[in-house]
């Protein structure tokens, strides 16, 4: 093993250490310590579990490889999220954060990590052009067969209004959701990748390693990162909702917004190294696949832990939880609509990042559910504008065999990619 990455996985497992020992012990000293102390083991396991998810891929198909690393880095939010839903089993009292985690890291997914991804991707393509004397790069072209998970995001953005309208998470539905994760992973694993992958930072270390040393570091890195974040899982989110009482600050608020930007930080971070890299459609598309999951197999997880903590039921849902999937799904509807025709301007980043941040001061419920009109209504008029590209969306998850088709000469892409006239595909 390499000893720089040595040094970066020891300095991970050094601020993970107070955790593990406050755990075998039995510490429990002051909420807010706690708060500290295994927030940053999570975080620390997050990003050891990023890096050997990205380095896996060196060993599978690239669309497959994306879906599983986005699974993979999302674990500490399913696994603090899972635990307020067996909690909620037989502490009713924690059923109001069982979907919070969920509603704000999707959120935040998509309302800060696509901006900034987007942003980032188009100064870089833009500083490229300046140097060749090249024209302006306005948007950023995703490839073809993106279409098949933007496709895939449509339907569950659409199910997803289904949970409020029902007031409630039927265990029916949850299984209805985990099937279509699993169809999702089927659909990825026929997509075809021909072009050579593309690793930064420890990754890069990981995937320069002979192939058994490189598979049992990945896999060694796999268990050790898992079992930080399961032992951490239940203090972390108790310590969130104990430190809100302490602070004086609305619990809900620090499970739905602190919980997830220590959990997502990790895949922040790698999707924006690999913009700066000129590969933004490759970070777009791990940042989708997340989203993928969490309207599918987080969402559809959720009455499921419910019922094995002793619920006997289907999840219930209480009226700030339907407000919050309301605006959730919406943002979503909004988000698919805006790249339909697979063209990602900076003025699209710039209004979801704005509406996004609009939201941190509507405290109310009517104030929720008008943003959640304000953005359906941007979704309706997108729509619109991309209707040529709507049906061939909805269909690409239920394709026979998913062909990209070729794109236009003038497309525009991540760095270098304005000259292109085929399809590129670029693994994260």
């Amino acid at each position: 093993m390499p000893r720089a990455l040595i040094h970066r996985i020891g300095l991970c497992l050094l601020i993970a250490a107070p955790a593990i020992v406050f755990r075998l012990f039995g510490f429990h000293p002051d909420a807010l310590l706690d708060l500290v102390v295994f927030g940053a083991a999570v975080v620390a396991a997050s990003f050891i579990l990023a890096w050997a998810a990205e380095a896996a891929q060196k060993d599978i198909s690239g669309p497959l490889a994306i879906a599983i690393l986005a699974l993979i880095a999302v674990l500490p939010e399913y696994a603090v999220d899972l635990y307020y839903a067996f909690r909620s089993g037989y502490d009713p009292a924690y059923e109001q954060f069982a979907a919070a985690n969920m509603t704000g890291s999707n959120r935040l997914l998509l309302g800060f990590g696509w901006p900034l991804v987007v942003i980032v991707a188009l100064m870089v393509a833009n500083r490229a052009a300046k140097r060749k004397r090249a024209a302006r790069v306005s948007y950023l072209q995703l490839p073809e067969e993106s279409r098949l998970d933007v496709g895939f995001l449509a339907v569950l953005a659409v199910l997803a209004f289904a949970i409020p309208f029902l007031g409630h998470i039927p265990i029916w539905f949850g299984l209805v959701l985990i099937a279509a994760f699993a169809f999702y992973l089927w659909r990825a694993s026929q997509a075809e990748n021909d072009d050579e992958e593309h690793f930064v930072g420890p990754a890069a270390l990981i995937a320069d390693m002979p192939q058994r040393p490189r598979r049992l570091t990945v896999i060694a890195l796999f268990v050790v990162a898992a079992a930080i974040i399961l032992a951490c899982a239940e203090p972390f989110a108790e310590a969130l909702v104990d430190s809100g009482s302490a602070l004086g600050i609305d619990s809900y608020f620090l499970v739905q917004w602190l919980a997830p930007l220590a959990s997502e930080a990790p895949e922040f971070i790698i999707a924006v190294m690999f913009a700066l890299r000129g590969m933004g459609a490759a970070a777009i598309g791990t940042l989708i696949a997340s989203k993928i999951n969490q309207w599918s197999l987080l969402v559809g997880s959720l009455p499921l832990a419910h019922f094995f903590g002793g619920g006997g039921g289907d999840l219930p849902l209480d009226a700030r939880q339907i407000e919050e999937f309301v605006l959730t799904g919406s943002q979503t509807v909004m988000g698919v609509a805006i790249i339909m025709a697979l063209r990602f301007h900076w003025w699209s980043a710039a209004s979801l990042a704005a509406i996004f941040a609009v939201q941190f001061f509507v405290t109310d419920t009517g104030g929720r559910y008008v943003l959640s009109g304000v953005q359906i209504a941007i979704a309706v008029v997108a729509l619109i504008v991309h209707r040529r590209s709507v049906l061939p969306t909805l269909a690409a998850p239920f394709r026979r065999r998913f062909v990209p088709e070729a794109l236009p000469s003038t497309a525009q892409g991540s760095t270098g990619e304005s000259s292109m006239t085929g399809p590129q595909r670029t693994s994260v």
